[in-house]
């Protein structure tokens, strides 16, 4: 082939090449990472459980600090994947303490950086490739008995990884956006009505307790004993909740966890400990405070988890202080 021919063809090779590559480079190549656990072939990330939510931003540590990572449901012991291509680091060390779920591995390549962890690698450096055995899933429910096992993935610059979960991937918290403020909670006080002051002392919050050696760290919503109780906001439910600690008529509640709002509602039975319940729904019924403190204004007291006061989000803002 003449020398002119030859020189051409390579050119014109280079050039279709270089135009593929500028339309498909090879980091775009897999714009979805690959399945990451057994059992899980979208990448299904956690609802809410009694320890929180799994989305990017959920909050930790009361409301203090963010969630940086995404959870991705996975079971314990289940086969853990690569969801890409790159360079593995490690060990990645997240509890610090030892723990059976202290372990990750970080994986850098394909024009991502991510840390997994609550997983035992195969091994802590080398190359992997996308939807390789990368490792085990850790035994979580030996840590947090009852929480939705989960593989923690969190992008090394903390930017979200929700999208670049495999298509169709859920990526919403399980509960809808919750308003701003709380349904009723109890019937016959639809704008629920804090108790205002009785013998036994206030409702408001930051109230004086115990002679005034300290403060009232909720409030009391009016409610007759025997009323029926409804969920201020959706949520997981948890509990019992015990105040008192001296097994009196009145000594039981319940604890409520959504993506905004975390509640413990005291002096109530619920219909059950666990699970999920909807902003509105029945929740329990009122206990008998008369026969705990004669002529008090029966109540529900409402404390949120952080200690802050939870006057604001009553609903229409009503029950002020009075």
């Amino acid at each position: 082939m003449p020398a002119l021919s030859l020189v051409t063809l390579v050119s014109l090779v280079s050039t279709v090449f270089a135009k593929q590559l500028d339309a498909h480079p090879p980091q775009q190549q897999h714009r979805h990472w690959a399945q990451i656990c057994s059992g899980n072939p979208i990448n299904k990330i956690r609802g809410c459980d009694r320890y929180g939510c799994g989305h990017f931003g959920a909050d930790r540590h009361s409301g203090k600090e963010k969630h940086v990572g995404v959870d991705v449901i996975c079971a314990d012991g289940a086969m853990v994947y690569a969801p890409f291509s790159g360079q593995l680091s490690g060990p990645i060390r997240f509890f610090h303490n030892g723990n059976p779920i202290d372990d990750g591995v970080q994986i850098r390549g394909s024009g991502y950086c991510v840390k997994l962890v609550c997983i035992h690698p195969i091994r802590y450096h080398g190359q992997i490739q996308r939807g390789q055995h990368l490792g085990r899933m850790l035994p979580m429910q030996k840590v947090f008995p009852g929480i939705i096992s989960h593989i923690h993935v969190e992008n090394c610059d903390h930017s979200d990884p929700t999208h670049l979960l495999t298509p169709n991937a859920p990526v919403v918290p399980p509960f809808p956006q919750q308003d701003s403020h709380w349904a009723t909670v109890c019937s016959g006080n639809p704008t629920n009505e804090i108790r205002g002051c009785d013998k036994y002392g206030c409702g408001y919050f930051g109230a004086p307790r115990r002679n005034g050696k300290g403060k009232h760290l909720g409030v009391d919503v009016i409610c007759a004993d025997g009323a029926t109780v409804y969920a201020p906001f959706s949520g997981e439910l948890s509990g019992p909740i015990k105040i008192f600690h001296n097994g009196n008529a009145i000594d039981d509640g319940v604890q409520i966890r959504g993506p905004d709002f975390c509640v413990k509602l005291v002096c109530i039975h619920p219909i059950r400990y666990n699970g999920r319940i909807s902003k509105g729904q029945v929740l329990g019924r009122m206990l008998p405070m008369q026969r705990v403190f004669p002529g008090i204004t029966s109540h529900i007291h409402v404390e949120n988890c952080d200690h802050s006061d939870p006057t604001r989000n009553l609903e229409r803002g009503k029950g002020q202080r009075v």
